[in-house]
């Protein structure tokens, strides 16, 4: 009798652990399903890897980016699986948009920088100076910003440049006598976008085509989504495995950032 009343005692409990087991990776599935969900149609993360879009975005920058913005297409979805082409809900980027997109020369590598050209748009640099449409983009000069380089620190020159809609960003620029700052007239395809860094002679975007290292026209249907804002940002000696450098290593002054 005794051991008949142990097995029973048993039983219910294991019954019990098992149900739990279950509800737990249920209750994960579930999360993860959301914030799958979440990720393709609403927002996504990305952290800054280079300097190529100083003084707007520095290494370390951790950028939430807009789905929606411009609709989706399969390189909304994780490893951009080639369920459909083209994009739905299209909405077309703009001048001065900061873009996330894949880079079309692998359609793998996420990549930001600043829409210049659309659609029939002719764009060229001459002597340093940005034209759109044979228009020269109007450009104050701003004061110095110190910036670290594989040189020690310098000071570089920094503009205000204001597009023909108005729209105004801030670019920095070490000279306009830089491999980039005299360009052919790059004429943008039907479906394509002219892209370029605001680190005007730090970035390898569209002035370079992409059998050369550069990105090249940037397919619409590469668009990920627009940069919206700067959610927190750490200096690139941060480490995860160093806890102290998580306060030591931050930028407070650039957490929440509205980009623009």
């Amino acid at each position: 009798m005794s051991e008949n009343v142990q097995g029973g005692a048993q039983a219910p409990e294991k019954s019990n652990a098992v149900q739990e087991f279950v509800e737990i990776v249920k209750t994960i599935v579930y999360a993860l399903l959301i914030a799958l969900f979440l990720r393709i149609l609403f927002f996504q993360p990305f952290t800054i890897p280079s300097a190529s879009m100083e003084p707007n975005l520095y290494e370390g920058d951790y950028i939430i980016v807009s789905k929606f913005s411009y609709g989706y297409s399969r390189h909304s979805i994780p490893f951009s699986p080639p369920l459909f082409e083209g994009r739905i809900m299209d909405q077309p980027a703009k001048r001065g948009d900061i873009a996330v997109f894949k880079l079309p020369s692998d359609g793998r590598t996420d990549y930001v920088k600043r829409i210049i050209g659309v659609a029939g748009d002719r764009v060229q640099m001459r002597n340093g100076l940005l034209y759109v449409n044979d228009q020269l983009v109007q450009r104050d000069a701003l004061s110095p910003a110190r910036t670290e380089t594989p040189n020690g620190a310098v000071d570089v020159p920094r503009y205000q440049e204001t597009l023909a809609d108005g729209r105004r960003f801030v670019t920095q620029d070490f000279g306009t006598d830089g491999q980039l700052d005299n360009t052919e007239a790059f004429v943008v395809p039907e479906g394509y976008y002219f892209a370029m860094g605001d680190n005007r002679d730090n970035s390898l975007d569209s002035r370079v085509p992409s059998g050369f290292g550069g990105v090249g026209f940037v397919p619409a249907e590469n668009l990920v989504g627009k940069a919206q804002i700067i959610l927190l940002s750490w200096k690139p000696e941060a480490s995860i495995f160093k806890p102290w450098t998580w306060i030591l290593d931050a930028r407070p002054s650039r957490f929440f950032k509205i980009l623009k």
